[in-house]
């Protein structure tokens, strides 16, 4: 269904029975303090600016609601609500209720829960039966058209009104549905006008029929419901790829942990009810369940959810771990910190869903700009009908007169006229590596005047690899990769990579967490690993310019350092130049060490750098440059880059990003080179060009079109096919945007052509 239809009473009916109970919206709510609770529900029915302002409104009305906001995206509406009123303890219920007597579902907001394609099937079901019943009517109009017999010409209109009608009732649906129930509750919506045109088109269409009169207009009600389910499968589309970051985060939270009672004895318990004091067990490979304190044991932890970084961190007892990282060797007992509802992974959730309503804002303005829209229309169809009917007493022709009005208004090129050129532009991205996920992205790319990028794994490529100009002892270093071949750290499998020969046999290698490998040989104890581990003291000289460092020792005496360097992504430096040419602002956000950060911004020459910093304070960072006046550009890859991705003005995120990161972002680029961040804002920078022209076209035909309509100079089907022939300017005018693929797209394509051919001869 579209924007809230409940269907017949009985589904109402039906609908209020499954309002969830007030124990379950009590215990789902969370207190935000001063006597506020604050509850999220889901409302699967909004769509348009219309449905914000219900909802808000009907919740808003109620004494014990303190603020309420919709977010457009997740379809999610938050309550803060008192839970005293005048000396009465509120029921939460009386919240659901409302927003129930408004003609809206609503239940228990979950992150988790799996996301529902039926609606995406149904629309899309139903454009491909209008689009082939607008196709065999068309087809049949030109024989009328071309002045067929009056025989022929009935046999073909009862045809046409054969096919039309179940259209109108199977593909129509969305629209009937959706009108009837803002009717029902006393308002008006887009749809109220749509379903009134194409219904009073049939009928007049039906009457002319059984009246063998020389005009239908069949193909032009089943043409306009076509186009309509286009633009209404796109924004289904779009919405529900911008609530997918949020539910791929949510699911990087275990199910549930093992709890160790105060007997020793172990119970495997659902997440949600582990409580702040008790004891874990994390085993090697899994995701920590809460923020937790460890108590016993030694791993490396992979905190890339955190920092963003490559490097694994040594946890031991006393070591702080958030929710989400994850544990990559050793085992763990750990002391739960904060309950799952209060942990890290939901602190990120939140500033993502605080970031995604932001965004909402510019999409409502839209929508609620688009309200004055249904009440325009009704008037001047109205006002139409009425003056004709009283100037000429012809009410036959007054009523033609109106649905003309109806159907020449329909927003179809003022529709079409974002995107057409989304498509188009969508098109040539591809061909140059980028996809687009969200779109409105490309209006917001092109008004972007700061660029901020993530360092490891966005500037960087993430792997680190053995610096050339310290060549080490050949003998030291075929040693350290024997070593090293029985470990899966990244400094590790770098090393090993470095040696091109064979390697000496070592037995007995022990891999010591957050230290290092150790082997006991006839010459001695060798080990490999961190400076403290190995020997010497503390971490010198190579981490303080921005590059790892792994020490050789025997027995204790350091035999060789080995120093890495994360390399720059290719064309990081064109990319740089070319976004400072079109006078962007750079910056670079960082959870790595300064020294790193330092090294990475100079070779770049890039001014402004931050290191070391949380997820919160790369969005808070972000959210500044917002509100300074800034339109932000995020470039990022990781999971704690997320929330700094969703709360940008837009954001773009290589393929090689963590899952989580990829969906947060808006647009995403498959080939390595980072000169695919300038190609995708010279292109949105084209599209914003085009949109523009679209709207002066869309609005200048209105202006021309409604007048001829308005004086009663335009049939029906004049009407349909005016608005096929704006909408089919528009749609040229759009393709205008394809244009060449950009060199470093072919040069990746080049790269990947002998691999493809030896898969093929494989």
């Amino acid at each position: 269904m579209s924007c809230c239809a409940p269907g017949t009473e009985g589904a109402v009916e039906a609908q209020r029975a499954a309002l969830p109970s007030s124990e379950e919206l009590m215990l789902a709510s969370r207190p935000v303090g001063e006597g506020l609770r604050q509850s999220d529900l889901s409302v699967p029915g909004v769509y348009c600016g219309t449905c914000i302002t219900t909802v808000e409104g009907a919740l808003n009305a109620l004494p014990a609601v303190e603020r309420a906001r919709v977010n457009l995206s997740t379809r999610r509406v938050s309550v803060v609500w008192k839970e005293e009123v005048a000396g009465r303890r509120t029921d939460p219920q009386e919240i659901a209720a409302a927003i129930r007597a408004t003609g809206y579902d609503t239940h228990l907001f979950s992150l988790a829960a799996e996301g529902d394609d039926r609606l995406r099937n149904q629309l899309i079901r139903a454009v491909a039966v209008s689009g082939f019943a607008a196709t065999n009517i068309m087809l049949l109009s030109v024989s009328v058209w071309s002045g067929a017999e009056a025989a022929t010409r009935d046999l073909f209109h009862w045809i046409s009104a054969l096919i039309a009608g179940p259209t109108l009732i199977y593909a129509g649906r969305f629209f009937y549905q959706s009108a009837w129930n803002a009717l029902r509750h006393g308002r008006t919506n887009m749809d109220v006008p749509i379903a009134l045109a194409i219904t009073l088109s049939y009928v007049v269409s039906l009457w002319e029929t059984l009246h063998s009169a020389e005009h239908a207009w069949f193909d032009a009600t089943v043409s306009l419901l076509f186009f309509l389910l286009i633009g209404r499968t796109l924004d289904h589309v779009m919405r529900d790829r911008a609530r997918s970051a949020i539910t791929g985060l949510a699911r990087l939270s275990p199910r549930g942990a093992m709890v160790i009672r105060p007997d020793g004895s172990r119970d495997y318990r659902p997440v949600e009810e582990i409580a702040v004091g008790e004891h874990l067990s994390i085993a090697a490979g899994e995701r920590i369940p809460v923020d937790c304190r460890v108590l016993s044991g030694a791993s490396d932890i992979d905190r890339s959810i955190v920092n963003g970084e490559s490097d694994p961190f040594a946890a031991g007892p006393g070591a702080r771990l958030e929710a989400g990282a994850m544990n990559l060797t050793g085992s763990l007992t750990v002391e739960a910190v904060a309950t799952a509802r209060d942990s890290f992974l939901s602190e990120v959730i939140g500033l993502m869903e605080a970031a995604e309503g932001g965004r909402a804002r510019y999409r409502r303005i839209a929508d609620r700009a688009a309200q004055i829209y249904s009440p325009a229309v009704h008037l001047l169809a109205l006002a139409s009908f009425l003056g004709w009917g009283f100037y000429d007493g012809d009410w036959k022709h007054a009523m033609l007169v109106a649905i003309a009005v109806l159907i020449i208004t329909c927003p179809c090129a003022l529709g079409l006229a974002v995107p057409v050129v989304q498509v188009v532009a969508a098109g040539r991205l591809f061909a140059g590596g980028v996809m687009v996920k969200d779109g409105s992205a490309m209006e917001r790319l092109a008004e972007i005047d700061t660029a901020v990028f993530d360092k490891t794994g966005t500037l960087t490529l993430g792997k680190p690899r053995l610096v050339d100009r310290e060549r080490p002892n050949r003998t030291h270093l075929a040693l350290a990769a024997a070593l090293a071949a029985h470990s899966r750290h990244p400094l590790s499998t770098a090393l090993a990579g470095a040696w091109p020969g064979p390697m000496p046999l070592v037995e007995s290698v022990t891999e010591v967490a957050g230290g290092g490998l150790e082997a006991e040989t006839p010459q001695g104890l060798y080990r490999l690993g961190n400076r403290a581990f190995a020997g010497g003291g503390a971490a010198a000289g190579g981490e303080e310019h921005g590059l790892s460092e792994v020490v050789l020792s025997r027995n204790g005496k350091v035999l060789e350092t080995f120093r890495f360097e994360d390399a720059l992504r290719t064309g990081a430096g064109e990319a740089v130049a070319t976004l400072k040419r079109a006078h962007i602002a750079m910056a670079i956000l960082s959870g790595d060490r300064a020294p790193a950060v330092a090294r990475i911004a100079g070779l770049l020459g890039i001014g402004r750098w931050r290191a070391a910093l949380s997820p919160r304070e790369k969005t808070e960072a972000v959210a500044e440059r917002a509100a300074a006046g800034h339109r932000v550009l995020m470039v990022g890859d990781g999971i704690n880059d997320a929330p700094a991705l969703a709360a940008a003005h837009v954001s773009i995120a290589p393929a090689t990003a963590a899952d989580v990161g990829r969906q947060a972002a808006d647009f995403v680029f498959l080939h390595e080179s980072l000169e695919a961040v300038p190609f995708a804002h010279e292109t949105a920078c084209r599209a914003g060009r085009l949109i523009r022209q679209n709207f002066a076209l869309a609005i200048g035909y209105n202006v021309i079109a409604v007048p001829i309509a308005i004086l009663g100079h335009a049939t029906p089907l004049i009407a349909a096919i005016a608005m096929s022939t704006s909408s089919i300017i528009v749609v040229v005018n759009s393709l205008r945007l394809r244009g060449q693929i950009p060199a470093f797209a072919v040069r990746a394509a080049d790269e990947a052509r002998p691999l493809a051919s030896l898969v093929r001869a494989a």
